[in-house]
């Protein structure tokens, strides 16, 4: 199973998709500081599961898709203002 993910900083107003196959793991790479686009805003405080999909192909599809314009619309309805990488 993969899921596209959205991961919140704890003290800036920044909030990041992805996708994983390993929920803990992936927030944990992202706090050690081992993803170079989200090192400046460590520490994370959590980890959201927007969709899950049966392969990669198709999670990757969904988070273009969150990534785009529309999709960005449709996070901030449930999450609130704030940048989204």
């Amino acid at each position: 199973m993969w899921y596209v993910y959205l991961i919140k900083s704890k003290f800036k107003n920044y909030k990041y998709i992805g996708i994983t196959e390993n929920i803990e793991q992936r927030l944990k790479k992202h706090n050690e500081g081992s993803t170079k686009s989200t090192r400046p805003y460590r520490p994370f405080e959590s980890i959201t599961i927007i969709k899950e999909c049966s392969n990669r192909q198709e999670a990757r599809k969904w988070e273009k898709y969150y990534k785009s314009g529309k999709g960005r619309e449709e996070l901030k309805k449930h999450t609130g203002n704030g940048a989204v990488g």
